[in-house]
């Protein structure tokens, strides 16, 4: 299953550090791949490093792809954590 999405990013400080890692502790119990698209530029989402060359800012759009068995499971998981600021 292949799933896409578009999300908001709502912080302050854009896909900062504080943020990079929650999606990468989120995603080590995903079975699917995940990928983070911006600028045209492809990441794999796993990755912290990855997340960080980003430099996303405030209100960037990211599109979001899971690609996978648990891929509604985990799409699921990554939204809500875009929606819920990471927490802050």
């Amino acid at each position: 299953m292949k799933l896409t999405r578009k999300v908001r990013i709502k912080n302050a400080l854009g896909l900062h550090a504080r943020p990079a890692t929650v999606i990468v502790k989120l995603l080590q119990e995903a079975a699917s791949s995940v990928s983070f698209t911006y600028r045209n530029e492809t990441i794999n989402a796993k990755s912290i490093m990855s997340i960080l060359m980003l430099a996303a800012t405030k209100n960037s759009l990211i599109t979001v792809v899971v690609e996978g068995d648990d891929a509604s499971v985990m799409m699921e998981k990554i939204v809500a954590a875009f929606e819920n600021k990471f927490g802050e």
